[in-house]
């Protein structure tokens, strides 16, 4: 019974075509079409609107220098909001609960926001390793603590996403599950449970939408620190 409950981080087949294909497809049909205007209708404007939005909030960190990133940060959350959020439907499943993928999108990132620091600007980037003030004493060990930390930050941001993604799905499955168990048993504990169950939905909605939003903002953040 243990292993069922990670069958959902495994992606389910219909006629040998991965389920998870389609639904990434699914976006695309909310994709306003193009026309002579450039907002066509209201549905639009929401969209536009909430590109907006959220273009604004990563950019407010940055100096100029680091609005360059604009379309792949946009770019990067919009995809990571629509997987987190198509991986709640049925049959799919969520690729960002796989270590590996986060990974993926983590490292080369990360390695891409301190390669932009070392070229432009080297010994400020060499300087975030040592504090100012250090005492001489303490020198070698803060470089190698400081060192630690800065190739811990990809780790950290694949991690983080997929633990919290993980944990969601999981508890959701061991609430499903004993929502069915206890039906025809305690029918009145059934309700209480599914009750239990649509509010724990309610917040793995909002913990997809803020997980993309973090990886994002952290990286931004990382960005800033290096131009």
């Amino acid at each position: 019974m243990n292993l069922s409950f990670f069958d959902q981080f495994s992606s389910p087949y219909l006629l040998g075509i991965p389920l998870i294909l389609p639904s990434l497809l699914l976006p695309a049909l909310l994709l306003p079409s193009p026309g002579r205007r450039w907002v066509n209708n209201r549905f639009s404007t929401i969209q536009l609107w909430l590109i907006h939005l959220i273009t604004k909030q990563l950019m407010t960190p940055l100096n100029k220098a680091g609005h360059k990133w604009a379309l792949l940060l946009t770019s990067l959350i919009l995809l990571l909001l629509s997987i987190n959020l198509l991986g709640l439907l049925p049959y799919t499943f969520t690729p960002t609960t796989q270590l590996s993928m986060n990974m993926a999108l983590a490292l080369p990132l990360w390695l891409a926001t301190l390669l932009v620091g070392l070229r432009n600007q080297p010994s400020v980037s060499l300087g975030h390793l040592l504090p100012e003030g250090t005492p001489t004493p303490l020198i070698p060990a803060l470089i190698l603590i400081e060192t630690t930390s800065l190739f811990i930050r990809p780790l950290a941001l694949g991690v983080r996403l997929t633990a919290n993604l993980t944990a969601g799905h999981l508890l959701i499955q061991l609430i499903s599950t004993a929502t069915i168990a206890l039906l025809p048993l305690m029918p009145s504990v059934s309700i209480l449970t599914a009750l239990i169950l649509f509010l724990l939905t309610i917040l793995e909605v909002a913990v997809a939408m803020i997980q993309a939003y973090v990886f994002v903002l952290l990286l931004s953040l990382y960005l800033q620190e290096n131009i």
